[in-house]
């Protein structure tokens, strides 16, 4: 499965993000290609032309960048044209008229408000999940201790 994510309407729906914001592109392709990583899916991000068109460095191996010469909806559209298993795709949109003709070539929606919440919950999750997995300076110590103790064949101090 392939995301095929209307990047401009995606920002404007996704907390912490603002199109006013100089980087705004780069932010939301940061914030995919962890989410992506996560769920080992890819996703191309369309954007319409800006300050960024011709930026080729934007992408990933697990997210695509393309900035359209007019609409990033019509280039969006022209790729899920072109894709034998539209299914396979999820078109991430909120914007109606685009996600009536992703409807008409039998294409899957999802809003970005709902996107932009599961990416918040996944890293939301993960860094509970990295904050729970990395030692506190004292027990690291106490590792250390214990390594040393063994590496040496003392007995470790008791505490």
């Amino acid at each position: 499965m392939i995301f095929l994510v209307d990047g401009h309407n995606l920002i404007g729906k996704t907390p912490g993000l603002s199109l006013g914001d100089v980087d705004d592109e780069e932010q939301l392709v940061a914030l995919l290609d962890s989410a992506c990583r996560r769920l080992r899916k890819k996703a191309i991000v369309f954007f319409d032309p800006g300050a960024h068109s011709g930026q080729t460095d934007l992408g990933s191996s697990w997210v695509q960048v393309r900035f359209a010469h007019g609409k990033a909806d019509d280039a969006l559209v022209a790729y899920l044209e072109k894709q034998s298993d539209r299914a396979a795709c999820t078109v991430v949109t909120s914007d109606q008229p685009l996600a009536r003709r992703v409807r008409q070539l039998r294409g899957k929606v999802q809003s970005s408000e709902s996107f932009a919440e599961e990416l918040r919950a996944r890293a939301a999750a993960t860094k509970s999940r990295d904050e729970e997995e990395h030692s506190s300076p004292a027990e690291v110590e106490e590792l250390l201790e214990l390594f040393e103790a063994r590496k040496t064949g003392k007995k470790r101090k008791a505490n």
